[in-house]
Parts: C-alpha cells; sequence; structure tokens
C-alpha cells in the first residue's frame, strides 16, 4: 500500500471491533449456559472504560479507576447475565460485594491466559489514551499466573484510519 490510498467509505475497522467483541459475548453466554462454572483452568481478565455509556459500577470503584478497570472472572462471581449489548455480573472487592454492567462497547481487553489468548480493541477517538491505572484487585484467586505473558495470541486490530 502506498500512502496515496484512500480513506476507505466502508468503516471496515468499527466492522472487525464489533465482530470480535461478539467474540467476547459468545464466551460468556457459554459460561452462563453451563451454569456460570468456568471449564478447566479458564479464567478471563476483562479490561472496560468506566465512563463508557451503559457502563454502571459502584462510586467507590468508579472513584477509584476513573477510566478504565480491569475485573477477573475466575473463582468468585455470580449472576452473570449475557444480553446482546453487554453483561452483568457480581463481584467482590476487599469482602464487599458489587454488581457490574458492562456493555461490550465498553471493553478494550479481554484475555484468557489458561490458553495464552486475548483480544485488543481500539478506544475510540475521544478515549485514546488511557491513564495508568491499578488493577481492581476484585478477590479471585489468581493462581500461577504471573502475568508474564508474551501476547503471542493477541489480537490487536489497528486500521490506521486517516483523520
Amino acid at each position: 500500500m502506498t500512502d496515496d490510498t484512500p480513506d476507505s467509505l466502508i468503516p471496515y475497522d468499527e466492522i472487525v471491533q464489533e465482530a470480535l467483541r461478539a467474540v467476547v459475548g459468545r464466551v460468556l453466554g457459554e459460561i452462563q449456559r453451563g451454569g456460570s462454572e468456568l471449564p478447566g483452568t479458564h479464567h478471563f481478565y476483562i479490561t472496560f472504560k468506566t465512563g463508557a455509556a451503559g457502563v454502571s459500577i459502584p462510586a467507590h470503584l468508579k472513584e477509584r479507576f476513573p477510566d478504565e478497570m480491569t475485573i477477573v472472572l475466575q473463582n468468585k462471581f455470580w449472576d452473570l447475565e449475557v444480553r446482546e449489548d453487554g453483561f452483568t455480573v457480581g463481584l467482590s472487592f476487599n469482602q464487599i460485594p458489587a454488581k457490574l454492567e458492562i456493555p461490550f462497547a465498553a471493553i478494550t481487553a479481554f484475555v484468557d491466559p489458561a490458553v495464552d489468548f486475548g483480544l485488543q480493541f481500539q478506544a475510540s477517538a475521544g478515549e485514546m489514551e488511557a491513564e495508568p491505572h491499578e488493577d481492581a484487585e476484585n478477590d479471585a484467586e489468581t493462581g500461577d499466573d504471573s502475568g508474564d505473558d508474551d501476547g503471542s495470541n493477541v489480537v490487536t486490530v489497528d486500521f490506521g484510519r486517516k483523520k
């Protein structure tokens, strides 16, 4: 491709992002249908924009994570409900139960370290640069995962749209 490539009139990047977010929905839907039990050693790290439209989290979490937050679905979660546009789940933070509502459009990353699988999503133009943040530290057991992942199975989509 050359620098003279015209801008596409078809929003390929948005279409692909939407399709990849549907993968997250399908995986979570399979877990819900299976009685909210994760098979084998599967567990998920889900990162999302806390200020995105439709996100509902307790005020103390929003205050602690004003931009982005990562949750862990592993041992201690409940009431997983998956809808077409997002999901709700119960989690515990410092032994305090909380219900979170997260639209798929707010998700920026989905990782299943048990099988070295991950998806990263581009933030919308208004929120391209995320501020550094701490992990959510919800009360899931982390097992032996050290987080030292080389990202070999992470899918990143960036079409480099001209502005």
